[in-house]
């Protein structure tokens, strides 16, 4: 234990946010310091990473939907949790060392991750393994929730509700939070990956056009909305024609990408009502005057807090730098780490 204490003072340890489209890692005292995309380029059939083990984040990213033959880029996490063991340990070892530098190898650092609520056992004691392999000392898993509500300044320690709704890439965490647990939560494996697809399909089976994940994403953020807009938009989108095989151009406009986005809209509504149904009564009146507070790259399609606000009566705030909201939740639980560490899920404690 002492040995431990003293490393500490030592490493540099980190707070990820290990996300399905997104990987982002803070530092205590300095913030944010890393923030890439969760995917590695590997050799087909195998799992070594190109360029000796560095074509991780950035530089696969420029890789998807344009590899040959001989390579695959891959985004090792789906719906938020791990779905390739080993390519999401290299990545961690990647980010880890590039973080904690040489020095990462003699003073291993602990590591604090914030996990979907929703996830389950097996899954969580994957990440831990994932992340000891790669290079931390010890491995403290943290709520998205959670994490996300403290890096967004919301006062869960008080007898207060708080409202948490985090739509991620492969996630979208809704919570409502009280003297800092949370009192009830709805976890669905439903995100801005959910909306990219939407869009590929609307194109595909409207104008037999078909397009990547990363060209569907572009739709989305340009003219994607949740509700109308004062002024409508219209974009310019390549693709390969799926009948003759050839490259082809077409004009979409806003009002057609809002209607393919309904469906999964839908369902992170339906998640919120479901998680307020199940508040208790003196919580739910809190959120009258509190209000709901959104955060994840979700948050920020138009018109997501509108039609939030319509479904619940509700007062929606867009948090401060949504899409750093949990990241920086983790560095708070980092300082506070020692206070903390005995409610959070850890190797060396309540695993073994």
């Amino acid at each position: 234990m002492v040995l431990d204490t003293v490393l500490g003072w030592f490493s540099m340890d980190m707070g990820i946010d290990l996300g399905t489209c997104t990987t982002l890692v803070c530092v205590r005292d300095k913030g944010i310091v890393l923030n890439e995309p969760s995917v590695v380029a590997v050799r087909k059939g195998t799992n070594v990473v190109l360029n000796n083990g560095e074509a991780v984040g950035l530089v696969a990213r420029e890789m998807l939907g344009k590899t040959p033959g001989s390579i695959s880029a891959i985004r090792p996490l789906k719906d938020g949790v791990i779905s390739d063991f080993e390519i999401t340990e290299a990545m961690l070892s990647y980010f880890i060392r590039k973080v904690h530098g040489r020095g990462g190898r003699l003073l291993r650092p602990r590591v604090v991750i914030a996990v979907p609520s929703g996830i389950t056992a097996v899954e969580r004691r994957a990440v831990i393994d994932s992340a000891e392999r790669a290079g931390a000392r010890k491995v403290f898993l943290v709520d998205e929730p959670m994490a996300a509500g403290i890096g967004a300044g919301l006062p869960i320690t008080d007898p207060t509700a708080s409202m948490i709704v985090d739509i991620g890439g492969g996630t979208t965490e809704v919570a409502i939070m009280s003297l800092a647990d949370i009192a009830t939560a709805e976890s669905i494996r439903i995100g801005g990956d959910d909306m990219d697809e939407a869009v590929i399909n609307h194109l595909k089976k409207t104008y037999n056009l078909l397009i990547g994940e990363a060209r569907a994403e572009k739709v989305k953020i340009q003219i994607g909305s949740a509700s109308p807009l004062d002024e409508e938009l219209t974009m310019e989108i390549a693709g390969r024609d799926t009948i003759s095989g050839l490259p082809r151009k077409i004009v979409i406009t806003s009002e057609e990408i809002r209607e393919s986005l309904r469906d999964p809209i839908a369902t992170i509504i339906d998640a919120v009502t479901a998680t307020l149904e199940k508040a208790e009564p003196e919580l739910a009146a809190d959120l009258i005057d509190n209000g709901i507070h959104i955060c994840g790259g979700g948050s920020l399609l138009r018109g997501m807090d509108t039609v939030l606000a319509n479904a619940t009566g509700l007062k929606v705030h867009t948090v401060e730098d949504p899409l750093s909201c949990v990241a920086r939740g983790t560095s708070v639980y980092l300082e506070n780490l020692e206070l903390w560490k005995d409610t959070m899920d850890h190797n060396g404690y309540g695993w073994e």
